[in-house]
């Protein structure tokens, strides 16, 4: 990966976490910005309740929508993320997300990495949408209380972002909170360092495994109008672009399509044949540029 793309990335990426949580003097105070903002969903996976954030979180909408069917603010957060994927897929992961961003740098530590056996994940893969159509859709609208209000079960039970950027950040600002502390919140605390410790040693394990938005996003990556296309004419499968691939996918076979991928262009800029390039949908690469 050339040192210029990679610098281009991250500014991308610092400042669409900038953007969507610029209140940082609040984590010192613990107080969270309810503004009218925050019936705005963010791109990204990134916490209602950070005290940074000014935007809404997409899966706190999704929870809420399941749980408060009526809720206007929901169908729009909703018809926010399905117009984003509809046009980008799960590009959103690789340069919106703030938490992708922190798996990215989290990774960039000099340790040595941990290669996961394709079997176990093959299956680990799947559990994001189990997490989204459980976790996020049917638990909150099946499990109501006597005044048939859901429960918001990801952020409550497992989302790890919601952990370092709102729980941990009001913990430390407000001593009353921590007089509270439950077994809940240190099994979430849990969860976090986890994938955390996790995300050193493999590349973006939440995005992979866990996250139910980038499950959602990447519903779309085969309908949306922006995507990532390999020019078999000029391809020589030299598998410089799956050893870049963070997402560690088959980049030849299922760039333009996969679920799993996070366009986040790190194939494009490793192939050696100018092979992989931007494309609109139903536009395919011709041979004229390919090698003789």
């Amino acid at each position: 990966m050339s040192v210029k793309y990679a610098v281009r990335r991250t500014v991308i990426q610092v400042f669409a976490t900038a953007v969507q949580n610029p209140f940082v003097q609040n984590l010192w105070t613990g107080v969270v910005f309810k503004g009218s903002a925050k019936a705005v969903c963010a791109p990204g996976l990134n916490c209602w309740s950070c005290p940074a954030a000014a935007l809404a979180c997409p899966i706190g909408a999704m929870q809420f929508l399941a749980t408060s069917p009526q809720s206007t603010a929901s169908f729009y957060a909703i018809g926010f993320i399905v117009l984003l994927g509809s046009l980008v897929g799960r590009m959103v992961c690789g340069f919106l997300c703030a938490f992708g961003f922190l798996q990215d740098l989290l990774y960039k530590i000099p340790v040595p990495k941990l290669k996961v056996p394709p079997r176990a994940d093959s299956v680990l893969r799947k559990m994001k949408y189990v997490v989204l159509v459980f976790l996020v859709l049917l638990l909150p609208a099946l499990v109501t209380d006597d005044f048939g209000l859901g429960e918001p079960w990801f952020c409550a039970y497992l989302c790890p972002a919601g952990t370092l950027e709102a729980g941990i950040p009001l913990l430390v600002a407000n001593s009353t909170l921590r007089g509270m502390i439950s077994a809940l919140f240190s099994w979430k605390v849990v969860v976090a360092v986890t994938v955390v410790v996790a995300a050193v040693l493999i590349s973006r394990p939440f995005c992979k495994y866990l996250c139910p938005l980038g499950a959602f996003y990447g519903l779309f990556n085969r309908v949306s109008v922006a995507r990532l296309t390999v020019n078999p004419h000029m391809c020589v499968g030299c598998g410089c672009c799956k050893e870049a691939c963070p997402m560690d996918i088959d980049v030849v076979r299922g760039i333009e399509t996969s679920p799993e991928c996070i366009r986040c262009g790190a194939c494009r800029n490793a192939c050696t044949m100018s092979a992989i390039d931007w494309t609109l949908a139903g536009k395919k690469p011709g041979k004229a540029d390919g090698p003789a």
